[in-house]
């Protein structure tokens, strides 16, 4: 009996070590800020008892989630919460871009990955075009299976990468190491830089901004970085170390809004009165549960919030590649469009991969339910 329990103990030790190597030596992890750049984090007013606050209170979940009711949920393939059959997506059309300085074209790839062009700037925003979005490239969430895989290859010639936050599915290991020959800028949070510089990114091309700074990209375009209910972290050790944020993008003619990962709060008031009228607003919608409904808007949330900010138009992202949540994968879009109650915002639902352009009639066809009827 004592020999079994030491063999038996040895196995135990022998596989956390394994694991703990495992992980230790995966660089997709990153790393958490130090040197100058932990002292600008200590000086952000936002930077409390070592960690980043949210703008208003905030728990990441509720106090009593079931937790194994909720595994049990999250892998159960009844519900369509995936999709039945792959997902139609349309190839990219690169000359639909770096060809007039005259207009915004805006194309969605899924989740919360865009390709926006303005003032003659190609802007890539969080991309990630991994399978997983884990550490580890043999186990996390799967993307759905598209017609067409996307990848830096079959983008256009990008001018500069915003990336939100530090989640892995807003930020993937691969895309930027990748990107690390380039001559690409980085614009990014507070201590997300870290992580750039950790894969090979080097510190000149890095631009961290916390909440309410402003970083003049070209004589036309600005970026700001504003408040966003949410939380960072890619390890059991790092969560709050780095800091989330909504994006403003002001171009010569144009203002668009990048939300990110946000739970719903009155300050999208605030931004709509400090920065609007937005032509278009791009907002999660997808990935919310009654388990954690500070973090993820509801969808009817995302309406009020586009309002809030006085948006021309509503650009539904966050939904179409993961399963993230519990909900059916349409549900997200299909309770959006249940949810408005006039016809004072217009609801963008292009299909993953579409280019479109601010300045002509936006795609509203329900592509998802493969029947192409005007809303």
């Amino acid at each position: 009996m004592k020999k079994t329990m030491m063999v038996l103990a040895l196995i135990i030790f022998a596989i956390f070590v394994s694991v703990y190597q495992l992980v230790r030596c995966n660089r997709a992890f990153g790393r958490k800020p130090d040197g100058e750049r932990l002292a600008r984090i200590k000086n952000s007013t936002n930077y409390v008892d070592g960690k980043f606050q949210n703008p208003v209170v905030t728990n990441v979940q509720v106090d009593d989630v079931p937790y194994l009711k909720l595994i049990k949920e999250f892998f159960s393939t009844t519900g369509d919460r995936v999709p039945k059959e792959k997902i139609q997506v349309e190839p990219i059309d690169q000359s639909r871009f770096h060809h007039s300085r005259d207009s915004v074209s805006i194309c969605w790839l899924g989740h919360s990955t865009l390709l926006i062009e303005v003032d003659g700037k190609v802007i890539l925003i969080d991309p990630v075009f991994s399978q997983r979005v884990s550490p580890f490239s043999f186990i996390g969430t799967k993307a759905f299976p598209y017609s067409e895989n996307y990848s830096l290859e079959t983008l256009p010639e990008i001018d500069l990468v915003l990336i939100s936050h530090d989640h892995y599915d807003h930020l993937d290991y691969q895309t930027i190491k990748n990107l690390k020959n380039t001559d690409v800028q980085f614009v990014t949070a507070l201590g997300v830089g870290a992580h750039l510089e950790y894969w090979g990114i080097s510190p000149s091309r890095i631009t961290e901004l916390d909440w309410w700074e402003d970083y003049q990209f070209t004589h036309e375009i600005l970026f700001t970085a504003a408040p966003a209910r949410h939380f960072s972290g890619r390890g059991l050790a790092d969560r709050f170390s780095t800091l989330w944020a909504s994006w403003i993008i002001a171009g010569s003619k144009t203002k668009l809004f990048f939300g990110a990962d946000s739970g719903y709060y009155p300050g999208f008031i605030k931004i709509g009165e400090k920065y609007g009228p937005f032509d278009i607003a791009m907002l999660e919608c997808g990935q919310y549960s009654q388990y954690w409904p500070f973090i993820h808007m509801m969808p009817e949330e995302t309406l009020k919030a586009s309002d809030d900010l006085k948006a021309k138009a509503l650009l539904p992202i966050h939904w179409g590649k993961y399963k993230l949540s519990i909900h059916p994968w349409t549900e997200p879009v299909d309770r959006l469009l249940a949810a408005r109650d006039n016809e004072n915002t217009e609801i963008v639902t292009p299909r993953i991969g579409q280019v479109f352009n601010l300045n002509s009639p936006f795609p509203k066809k329900r592509w998802w339910k493969n029947e192409y009827h005007e809303n």
